[in-house]
């Protein structure tokens, strides 16, 4: 599955023509130069594409609207090198559909104290221009990034590359597409949610299908091809028998490489980048699929157990966040599972029965074969691993009834005191921010669910700036985390999203 696509960003300068032709003219080279900078810093992820400087209502409109119609821009960068009149603005905001960042910087560094004049002035003032456009921006409640600083600082460049990613997660969340393989858990209340709703606020479609009808593509790999996969698995992974007869295991094993296949082609054909399952639906399938989730997790299609959607839809999201990441660390569906709560030894043991994806990984990944008691079928083979040490952030998206919103908790990862030689799951173990007395109040105070959506590789400003651009609240537990202030947050948010 391609995950990167050839995205770019416009870079739209702003000014006006009571200076004349020259001062157009060194605003037009400065914003090129500004331009070229950033793309060869290193530190962008996605190219800037230099536009000529819009200096009238009609430019900026109709620049605007080739941004919305041109399916590689993936957001618009502004600055007003000069002083820009904000309503010139306007029409072209109230159009725009693409993510906006509005980068606060100037041409140079430092004032010239020996040779400033009123030419000077005149014609480097951001520090006005800049102001005036942001006023207009917040007047009309437009979502967008304000990064501030000078261009060429590498602090200033990689709060840009952060917001590119941001953007990426903005313009893909249309384009995400969750099958459901039967129906949620039963009773569970938090996997459940407004599905119309989370296609008018994210663009999500999620579609459920009878298992029986994926079940058929399963039945229809053929031998050679599964037995090609096995291979790979045996080349790729340890495998631990742990007794088994080696035949016997090996059986099991190419049951979950034909439901690979099968739902990758099924997933493929109808166009859908993320599903669910629930092991209390299984129809014809033979094992619950665990090994083959794992993989096709890996490959960038979301996740989310007992019918969880949501989780899914934002596995692909965070997958396509970071998608060409250098050095990722990974991004997985993960669950909450059970405390250490031994003084100094706090944390979470995170796993699941089987779909924890293996982009997480530290060290090596074993293929298990173990009974599982529930979903009332054969021993399914599933990855088995610990996960990397290292900051993370933990995210649930919550259905409120009347709202939605995004929890975000960052999180310290880390190795366990002892292994866990019987547990046949992959895991993550963490100590939630500030500390897990705190950080776990404050999630359930805020109503966050058991499933996440977690990662190595994004920032909670990333999916908070996301979530601002969704129009849904976010809610931040992190090391600054105090309860008291926490609640009233919480209040204020109830009001300010009802």
């Amino acid at each position: 599955m391609k995950l990167q696509k050839n995205y770019k960003f416009w870079f739209c300068t702003g000014s006006q023509d009571l200076y004349g032709d020259e001062c157009l003219a060194h605003v037009a080279a400065h914003s090129k130069e500004i331009v070229a900078a950033l793309n060869a810093s290193g530190v962008l992820p996605y190219e800037v594409v230099w536009k000529p400087t819009l200096i009238t209502n009609e430019l900026i409109r109709k620049t605007f609207n080739e941004a919305n119609i041109d399916e590689e821009c993936a957001g618009v960068i502004t600055w007003m090198h000069t002083f820009s009149p904000a309503k010139s603005w306007i029409l072209g905001l109230q159009e725009l559909r693409k993510p906006l960042l509005h980068l606060h910087t100037q041409y140079n560094v430092e004032i010239p104290y020996d040779t400033i004049d009123m030419d000077f002035m005149n014609e480097n003032q951001a520090a006005h221009g800049d102001r005036e456009y942001g006023h207009i921006v917040t007047r009309m409640r437009i979502p967008r990034k304000v990064v501030v600083g000078h261009w060429s600082e590498k602090d200033v460049q990689e709060k840009i590359a952060a917001w590119q990613r941001t953007a990426i997660g903005i313009i893909e969340s249309s384009h995400i597409r969750v099958m459901r393989v039967a129906d949620n858990m039963r009773n569970v209340a938090v996997t459940e949610g407004d599905k119309v709703e989370a296609q008018l606020k994210f663009g999500w479609e999620v579609d459920a299908y009878p298992v029986n009808e994926i079940a058929e593509s399963v039945a229809a790999v053929s031998e050679s091809d599964t037995n090609e996969l096995v291979d790979e698995y045996y080349d790729k992974y340890e495998i631990l028998l742990e007794g088994r007869d080696p035949a016997e295991f090996k059986r099991h094993v190419a049951v979950q490489a034909q439901i690979e296949l099968g739902f990758e082609r099924f997933l493929e054909e109808k166009n859908y980048q993320a599903i669910v399952t629930h092991f209390g639906d299984l129809g014809a399938l033979k094992q619950l699929p665990g090994l083959a989730i794992q993989r096709l997790m890996e490959k960038g299609y979301g996740f989310g157990a007992e019918g969880d959607w949501k989780v899914a839809a934002m596995v692909r999201l965070m997958k396509l966040m970071t998608a060409g990441m250098k050095d990722a660390k990974g991004t997985s569906m993960l669950e909450d599972y059970t405390y250490n709560l031994v003084p100094g030894k706090e944390g979470i043991l995170e796993a699941h029965m089987l779909e924890i994806c293996p982009s997480i990984a530290d060290g090596p990944i074993s293929i298990k074969c173990q009974p599982l008691s529930m979903g009332d079928r054969e021993d399914p083979a599933r990855l088995v691993f610990t996960s990397k040490e290292g900051h993370g952030i933990a995210t649930s998206l919550i259905d409120h009834g009347n709202r939605f919103r995004l929890i975000i908790n960052d999180v310290d990862c880390k190795k366990t005191e002892k292994p866990m030689p019987k547990l046949p799951t992959a895991t993550n173990f963490w100590l939630p921010q500030p500390d897990l007395r705190t950080g776990a109040e404050a999630w359930i105070l805020a109503g966050g669910a058991h499933h996440t959506a977690f990662t190595y590789d994004l920032t909670a400003e990333q999916m908070g700036d996301w979530a601002e651009a969704m129009g849904i609240e976010a809610v931040y537990i992190d090391k600054d985390t105090k309860i008291r202030d926490f609640k009233r947050d919480l209040a204020l948010g109830e009001i300010v999203y009802r």
